[in-house]
């Protein structure tokens, strides 16, 4: 038998775990080295560590019963309750055909746990398929939730954000005091934040979401802003005969440009330049 391992995981006690698993015995049976600890990400995207410990056997004359290997599934199984009750009561009527090699439950019974279920609330059970990493849509947009919160925490703003689906993905709506400083100019701010958001949610997932933030409906009022003036700019361009060309715009602005004027009888919209000065060209016909 191994009389020494190192392993790693999110926490110490995860880490310890993992490597009772590996030699097969239980904790008053080794020493615990622990060669890291464990750190947190900054901002839940760069950074951070998980704990690394190495284990060595105490010699003792105590052998480990067959139940014992249970302990890192336990622990690996920790967030789906139903799976722990199941491993923390003992089948005594359970066939032992492994009692030949004592070492063989040890080996096995941690790689058969190991695919646990993601635990997922009622609710958002039936939302659309996994993607390879195993994880919804709505978890990834609760998780770019939990960003948005902790980046306005770092700015001394206590916030809630509201999780949803539209038909355009997902919707974090944030609502709190002193939103203008998320929000920032003509929601400059916000978009930067948007933009953060959709790497949180997509981080590590072979399948794309997309959202949308908002604060206090900016989105929609900013909109109605947008189709007023290219309602006015349109007007000008059938006036002077001349072209109008609008200041640099994201591109879901530039949609709503597009969008107000596209059955317009005089005029036609496009686009010039290069990401981010991209701009909105109104022309006559």
């Amino acid at each position: 038998m191994t009389s020494k391992v190192t392993a790693v995981g999110k926490t110490v006690d995860e880490a310890i775990s993992l490597g009772l698993g590996q030699l097969g015995v239980t904790r008053d049976q080794v020493e615990v080295n622990v060669l890291e600890h464990p750190s947190k990400k900054f901002l839940g995207l760069f950074g951070g560590r998980n704990a690394k410990v190495e284990l060595s056997l105490v010699r003792s004359g105590r052998v480990p019963t067959e139940t014992e290997p249970q302990v890192a599934p336990i622990v690996e199984a920790e967030d789906n309750r139903s799976a722990t009750t199941r491993l923390e009561s003992p089948n005594s009527a359970a066939p032992g055909p492994m009692k030949a090699d004592a070492s063989a439950p040890t080996e096995s019974t941690p790689r058969r746990e190991q695919p646990n279920p993601v635990v997922i609330a009622p609710n958002e059970a039936d939302l659309s398929s996994d993607d390879a990493t195993g994880v919804r849509p709505m978890e990834r947009y609760h998780e770019a939730a939990d960003f948005i919160r902790e980046v306005a925490g770092a700015m001394g703003l206590d916030v809630e954000v509201d999780v949803r689906k539209n038909r355009d993905g997902g919707l974090l709506d944030i609502s709190g005091p002193e939103l203008g400083m998320l929000i920032g100019r003509r929601g400059q701010t916000l978009d930067a934040l948007q933009l953060l958001a959709g790497v949180v949610a997509n981080k590590g997932s072979d399948k794309f979401v997309r959202l949308t933030l908002d604060a206090e409906n900016f989105r929609r009022r900013r909109a109605k802003t947008l189709e007023d003036l290219a309602d006015r700019l349109a007007e000008r361009v059938v006036r002077t005969r001349k072209e109008v060309v609008l200041e640099p715009m994201p591109p879901q602005e530039r949609k709503v440009i597009h969008a107000r004027l596209q059955n317009h009888p005089e005029v036609d919209t496009g686009s010039r330049g290069e990401e981010p000065n991209r701009r909105v060209v109104i022309t006559l016909k």
